[in-house]
């Protein structure tokens, strides 16, 4: 008995000596300037991940922990259950342009699941929500853990002007379970999504990202595959110019790890 009681509390502490380094973040008040110099408001997370670390930092955790609508951040997970769903087959799949003129010209034309990703071509993906009507979509948010797990609307797309809605903390905890094939999904169609989230890439790294605008704020979140490991991130900033402020997003998010060495400089 005191055998056994002896290996259960050198699990309990090896448990706590373990523990993701997410339960007490890190914070970068020293990130204000990069906020600063492009003038905008938002919170970052980032998740270091590399030789083995797990570095946690946020500037301003208050706002990290607080839900926004995912907008298009969310093709990344909706992308997950349209494959799940049979709303699209592969990423060979043509989805015939309907000739409606929309204010995006890179809309404005047919699209596979690779274009749809790149240019957030949002009438791919209302396709795949109506295929997948809101009573799937909420199970596979609720198997997901993905925010607060609510596609219901009164008007517009769920994922922009509805109900659903994620914090910066839960988009990293997302992120990392798709980085490692863990989400409820086949590993082929988790693979293939992050293939078709490939930003940029260098010599001996890799980005992933997706960015995400609803209107009055933006996302952009991702990683950086690195051979000796991931770098999640994930900020939201307010965008009260609307489409001027957009830049910012990617901006602040590459100073940032420009400044950790996340990503090379230049």
């Amino acid at each position: 008995m005191t055998a056994q009681i002896f290996a259960l509390l050198f699990s309990l502490v090896a448990f706590i000596a373990t523990a993701p380094a997410q339960e007490k973040p890190q914070a970068r008040a020293d990130w204000e300037k990069y906020f600063t110099e492009f003038n905008a408001t938002g919170t970052i997370v980032v998740a270091d991940e590399r030789a083995g670390t797990q570095a946690w930092w946020a500037y301003d955790e208050a706002r990290a922990k607080q839900r926004f609508s995912p907008a298009s951040t969310f093709k990344i997970p909706h992308t997950l259950m349209a494959l799940d769903a049979g709303a699209v087959r592969d990423e060979f799949q043509v989805f015939r342009w309907d000739g409606v003129a929309r204010s995006f010209a890179a809309h404005n034309q047919d699209q596979d699941l690779r274009s749809a990703m790149r240019n957030s071509t949002i009438w791919v993906y209302e396709k795949f929500a109506k295929e997948i009507r809101e009573d799937r979509a909420r199970d596979y948010l609720r198997k997901l853990n993905y925010g607060n797990a609510d596609p219901t609307t009164a008007r517009g797309n769920y994922w922009v002007d509805g109900n659903l809605a994620i914090s910066a903390y839960e988009q990293i905890s997302f992120l990392k379970k798709l980085y490692r094939n863990e989400l409820p999904f086949r590993i082929e169609h988790q693979r293939l999504v992050k293939d078709i989230m490939i930003v940029e890439a260098g010599r001996d790294w890799i980005l992933r990202a997706k960015t995400g605008w609803e209107g009055r704020m933006g996302w952009w979140v991702g990683w950086i595959d690195w051979p000796t490991g991931p770098v999640f991130f994930a900020l939201n900033i307010d965008t009260p110019n609307r489409m001027e402020d957009l830049h910012k997003r990617e901006d602040i998010v590459r100073a940032i790890l420009k400044s950790i060495k996340a990503l090379p400089p230049g």
